[in-house]
């Protein structure tokens, strides 16, 4: 085996492996989790992707963020992502979309039909659409809760939505959900770890955000791993 993938067809088999080249998975939102859920579904050779993401790298973003480096500041979250993820898989198929997708366009995307769809989205209105048009075309959905605030990676839970305990986002994101008829049937990756409110800053100069909460490098990065391992593991038929 002198494949790239020679190691992840021994742990996944060559049927395995196959199944996730045969797939392909959305990614919307591509900051500190959804970048990082990108980047592992990709080396773990699912065959087609698309990524979302209408924003640019920022220099707050350095703390956390995979494309955030200094030589990367204003450019697109978008189209840096999927120059690194074709770097890593020269063969994906890859679809770059550099927007803040809402309402019919996000119906749009959605009507290409996906193995699985990950939604890294901040913002609580497009991620409420997201995940209800989702489950609307009884698509498979991962969700990330909010890292910020957390410290303990070992605290990281992953579970269905109707489970999620102690979490804010979580809590509100259900409230929500319940309005539409939707009580579970997706799965959420959050942290029951309590949140400092000290940590916490209202805003006024970042679009889509009312405050910003404190974060340390690593949990972003763990939620957005763990988005990566549902889907891998669902698609394989790897339970968990």
């Amino acid at each position: 085996m002198n494949d790239w993938l020679s190691r992840t067809e021994l742990i996944l088999g060559k049927e395995g492996l196959e199944k996730l080249r045969a797939s392909k998975v959305l990614i919307v939102g591509l900051g500190g989790v959804g970048a990082y859920a990108a980047e592992m579904i990709c080396r773990s050779g699912v065959g087609s992707m698309t990524i979302v993401d209408g924003d640019t790298i920022h220099k707050s973003n350095r703390n956390r963020q995979l494309p955030a480096l200094k030589s990367n500041e204003g450019k697109s979250k978008a189209e840096v992502m999927g120059q690194r993820l074709i770097d890593i898989n020269p063969a994906l198929n890859l679809e770059v979309i550099n927007e803040y997708i809402k309402d019919d366009r996000m119906t749009e995307i959605l009507d290409q039909r996906y193995d699985y769809v990950v939604d890294a989205i901040d913002t609580l209105s497009p991620k409420v659409f997201l995940i209800y048009h989702s489950l609307q075309r009884k698509l498979p959905v991962v969700s990330s809760m909010g890292a910020g605030g957390k410290f303990d990676p070992l605290s990281v839970t992953i579970s269905d939505i109707s489970e999620t305990n102690n979490c804010s986002l979580a809590r509100i994101l259900r409230k929500k959900l319940h309005r539409l008829g939707v009580r579970d049937g997706f799965t959420a990756i959050y942290s029951p770890e309590g949140i400092d409110k000290s940590k916490i800053v209202p805003t006024n100069g970042e679009q889509n955000k009312a405050s910003i909460v404190g974060t340390i490098s690593y949990m972003p990065a763990t939620f957005g791993i763990a988005c990566a391992s549902v889907v891998i593991r669902d698609l394989t038929g790897i339970l968990r």
